[in-house]
């Protein structure tokens, strides 16, 4: 049986569906979990590469842990590393960021934006950068700017959830694109860029 999930008006579709198997998360909300995986796994991720412990994948030789995106606007995640494992839940929109946090052969071990993980085909995933406004409050609008200062102009405020294709980043603000907006935002105000990543 699937399970479909709506989020609030003010926050984008999460683009999954949930088979029921077991135990659920339902009732979680996508601002809360981008908060936490915020303040702990990126946290966590930065204490890693400061201690130097970021690893190749064996299969990639690619750094692990790594942000990628979503390719197709269909992708099961199944529970172990084989089309034999069962489909845990599906995601059904493309461009959405995740973070591969272990390589098997041919599969990608992904967490997403709310900490759940599972593990997908890498055919399924692009190495085309997105990522998720994260505000620190619910009600917070997140500014974006027409350069990489905040003195500049504000032409656009986003809402939690909002997802853009990442333009480069400079360690500190990153340039994002989306539906009708185009400009820059404070780097720790998304999930989907480390900490004082450079992207070019």
């Amino acid at each position: 049986m699937v399970a479909s999930r709506q989020t609030s008006a003010a926050v984008q579709s999460d683009g999954r569906k949930r088979w029921r198997s077991g135990a659920t998360r339902a009732g979680r909300h996508v601002f809360a979990a981008v908060v936490i995986a915020i303040v702990a796994g990126l946290a966590g991720v930065t204490d890693l590469l400061a201690a130097g412990e970021v690893s190749s994948g064996q299969a990639s030789g690619l750094p692990v842990p790594r942000y990628v995106s979503l390719k197709a606007d269909r992708v099961n995640v199944r529970i172990g590393p084989t089309k034999d494992h069962d489909v845990a839940w599906v995601y059904t929109r493309a461009a959405l960021p995740v973070e591969i946090t272990a390589e098997s052969e041919n599969w990608r071990r992904i967490r997403d934006w709310e900490g759940a993980e599972g593990w997908v085909y890498h055919s399924l995933l692009s190495g085309r950068r997105t990522a998720i406004v994260a505000p620190k409050s619910k009600q917070e609008l997140v500014p974006l700017h027409a350069a990489a200062d905040t003195n500049s102009a504000v032409t656009a405020r986003l809402q939690a959830g909002v997802t853009g294709a990442v333009k480069g980043c400079n360690g500190t603000w990153c340039r994002i694109s989306g539906d009708k907006f185009d400009g820059w935002i404070a780097q720790e105000r998304l999930w989907g860029v480390y900490p004082n990543e450079k992207i070019e």
